[in-house]
């Protein structure tokens, strides 16, 4: 009996140890990029159904905040994954960035404007409008070190709800420490991410619409110069008759490497506009942040989920974002 029970029993423990072998495989991991990702190390999903994913920054507390844009509320993920409601009624807060005065700063979509969100009874708009114009979708925002403010509008776009939207006028823009708001372009596609480099001389633009990350030189005064196709994105495709590279949300590191949400995932390029690797989701990626005490932990959210990615990269830890 012993005899014709054992190859019964090897075929079973081999066919258990296949079956784990191949759902193993199929989980999301990071793939191999050198300073930035251990190769095999699990992509973990944290919760989906969320209703909009946008906006993620880290917060004071190592926890991360996002927007869900569609619920009208800012969620909080606490470092052990606890997902709980961080504010309701945020005006569809889309972007987020954190002042120095611990203020929480958002591009908002139900009525238009940029200004505080957070603390309640602080809360104020900065800018509604240019020069007369409402601002069609305030999208993603990025703080300096003088407390000075960039922050894109998409514009408009067809929708199936909305298939014959008004005339769009994307722009960037800034709001100076006092309180003067310039626009510092209006002739990027769909302007959306917003970032900074470290020391604050280069400010990247993400176009959804475009082929490249966008780069601009930065004066002492908030103004931007010299702008330049910073890296070609790998996400650059046509996809239901139209071209896009879905270019979203923008986080750099502690070596000013630029991490770009777009169609292909992640991707990761040197200070210099190279391409480092990509790092691909079940989803694809609307905003990305680092957060937790080290900062070694990139957070990344669209489509109505959140994911978080263990890395030896280390987000820069002077600013939120």
């Amino acid at each position: 009996m012993q005899l014709k029970t054992t190859p019964i029993k090897l075929f079973s423990v081999l066919s258990a140890l296949a079956f784990v072998a191949v759902a193993q495989a199929e989980e999301p991991v990071t793939p191999p990029i050198p300073g930035v990702a251990v190769g095999g190390v699990v992509i973990e999903l944290i919760k989906d159904g969320f209703k909009g994913t946008e906006g993620p920054i880290a917060y004071t507390d190592g926890s991360l905040l996002f927007t869900e844009t569609n619920a009208n509320r800012i969620v909080r993920i606490a470092p052990d994954n606890t997902v709980t409601t961080f504010l309701e009624d945020s005006n569809g807060a889309n972007g987020l960035a954190l002042n120095a005065a611990g203020e929480l700063i958002a591009a908002q979509t139900l009525k238009p404007q940029v200004g505080v969100i957070y603390p309640v009874d602080k809360k104020k708009a900065w800018a509604e409008n240019f020069e007369g114009v409402p601002f069609q979708r305030p999208n993603d925002t990025v703080v300096d070190k003088s407390g000075g403010v960039y922050f894109t509008d998409s514009g408009t776009r067809p929708t199936k709800e909305i298939p014959n939207p008004p005339p769009s006028h994307p722009g960037l823009f800034y709001i100076t420490p006092a309180g003067e708001l310039k626009r510092l372009a209006n002739d990027i596609d769909r302007p959306n991410g917003v970032q900074l480099s470290k020391d604050e001389k280069v400010l990247y633009v993400a176009n959804t619409l475009g082929e490249h990350v966008l780069a601009y030189d930065v004066a002492a005064d908030g103004s931007i110069s010299n702008k330049r196709k910073f890296a070609r994105l790998d996400g650059w495709k046509n996809e239901d008759n139209a071209w896009s590279s879905g270019a979203d949300g923008l986080a750099i590191d502690d070596n000013d490497r630029l991490y770009v949400a777009s169609n292909s995932g992640i991707e990761v390029f040197t200070a210099k506009g190279d391409a480092l690797g990509i790092i691909v989701l079940p989803q694809k990626p609307q905003n990305i942040a680092f957060a937790g005490t080290d900062k070694k932990t990139l957070y990344a959210v669209g489509r109505g989920s959140a994911y978080k990615i263990p890395l030896i990269a280390q987000g820069y830890k002077g600013r939120a974002k």
